[in-house]
């Protein structure tokens, strides 16, 4: 039988040392906001003005698309010392979760099944946007991809109410194609990442019209980027990227049907042309960035089944300015 001694040391131990105070207790979140990311409600509960800024930043310039019911992002910023920005997050999926964790006052947990997702952040951290923003806000944005939508690596430009998806690997050229064919009077709707709405039954795609992102080396071919700064980021590779918004010259949309599916093949030695492409080739390109529950990944499927209705291509091309001109010719029905 235990003495009382080693029962009071355990839970001397489990209450100081294994769970803080501020712990213990549950922090109010008065604060609530509602944003759109993709077209989507989802609400926002915080104590912290400085989340709904970040937040505002990341997804207030979406416009509502679908009345799903809303994702729920509840966000706690705990104080610490002013210090250096928190390591970069290590990423656990655990279905229904996935985890994205910095430390101990810097971690998210989101259900996909459920839509949800339990935030924390210092105040420390709150000082390194890129970090907040890559690693614990942007997570929240899965639940979109397993429960409403299906993510499709791959830009999106419209013509004549005609709308392209450009797919290819990281490093086909799709953002620079994108804007290429949005300087040449498409309309942009995405850089490098589409998706498939209502189950793909009409082939409509959302993107993320308000940004175009361009590797550095892109500067060789839009002489007018040579003047921008390398973004910071806080993962991934250095980039170039630029909100649309105060480019009078680019017409976005948050939204297209899909009619042609084009792969890319940039690099090619003869002149530029378009092929026909493997229905099964872009069926198993296409899988290769999707993940959740299995009943996710089963909706997902269908989705991409029926996306792939639309004419499926092969680009083949050496320069830009051949590349835009199949694509218009393309639209045009030629």
């Amino acid at each position: 039988m235990l003495s009382t001694e080693p029962i009071e040391l355990v839970s001397a131990v489990s209450q100081d040392s294994l769970l803080p105070r501020r712990m213990l207790e549950p922090q109010e979140l008065p604060l609530r906001a509602t944003y759109y990311p993709l077209g989507f409600p989802a609400e926002v509960r915080t104590n912290s003005h400085e989340v709904l800024d970040q937040f505002a930043s990341l997804w207030g310039s979406f416009r509502k698309l679908r009345d799903t019911r809303p994702i729920q992002c509840d966000v706690q910023m705990v104080d610490d010392l002013p210090g250096a920005c928190p390591p970069a997050a290590t990423y656990r999926l655990m279905l229904p979760l996935v985890m994205s964790i910095a430390d101990a006052d810097n971690f998210c947990i989101a259900d996909l099944e459920r839509a949800e997702a339990r935030i924390c952040v210092s105040r420390s951290a709150l000082r390194y946007p890129q970090f907040a923003r890559h690693f614990l806000f942007g997570v929240p944005a899965c639940c979109i991809a397993t429960c409403y939508a299906t993510p499709v690596h791959s830009g999106c430009v419209s013509l004549n109410g005609r709308g392209m998806l450009l797919c290819g690997d990281s490093g086909a050229g799709k953002s620079t194609l994108a804007y290429a064919c949005a300087c040449a009077g498409f309309t942009y709707i995405a850089d490098d990442g589409a998706y498939i709405l209502d189950g793909g039954t009409e082939r409509m795609v959302a993107g993320n019209c308000h940004q175009v992102r361009f590797r550095p080396a892109a500067t060789t071919l839009f002489p007018e980027l040579g003047d921008c700064e390398i973004t910071p980021r806080a993962a991934g590779k250095p980039s170039i990227e630029l909100p649309t918004a105060p480019m009078s010259h680019i017409a976005c949309a948050q939204t297209t049907r899909v009619d042609f599916v084009v792969f890319l093949n940039r690099g090619a030695r003869r002149p530029a042309r378009l092929v026909p492409f493997s229905r099964g080739s872009a069926r198993e390109s296409m899988r290769q960035v999707l993940y959740g529950p299995a009943e996710s990944l089963a909706r997902q499927y269908e989705a991409i089944e029926k996306l792939l209705t639309a004419k499926i291509l092969e680009l083949r091309y050496t320069d830009l300015d051949s590349a835009v001109d199949y694509l218009r010719s393309l639209a045009a029905g030629a």
